[in-house]
């Protein structure tokens, strides 16, 4: 899969792609050479997943109470491009 491509997955895509990867490689069925590149892929996935986790941290701790005691969100540089 094309980095570009695998950057601007969703999470929830992300994760359905890995998901998809760890059982095909769980399988056993999968021959050595897909195998790796299977891996690799799998390891571009973890880290978009690792990405939109932390971007979502992140948000919530900015979350704050406003004076009148009404929540608001502080907006947060992301290190993301989209």
């Amino acid at each position: 899969m094309d980095s570009d491509k695998t950057a601007k997955l969703s999470f929830e895509a992300a994760l359905a792609k890995l998901e998809g990867i760890v059982d095909a490689m769980e399988s056993g069925e999968v021959p050595l050479a897909e195998l790796l590149a299977k891996y690799e892929e799998g390891s571009k996935l973890l880290k978009v997943c690792e990405g939109r986790l932390k971007e979502a941290e992140l948000k919530i701790e900015k979350l704050k109470k406003g004076k009148d005691g009404s929540a608001a969100f502080e907006p947060f540089a992301s290190s993301r491009s989209e």
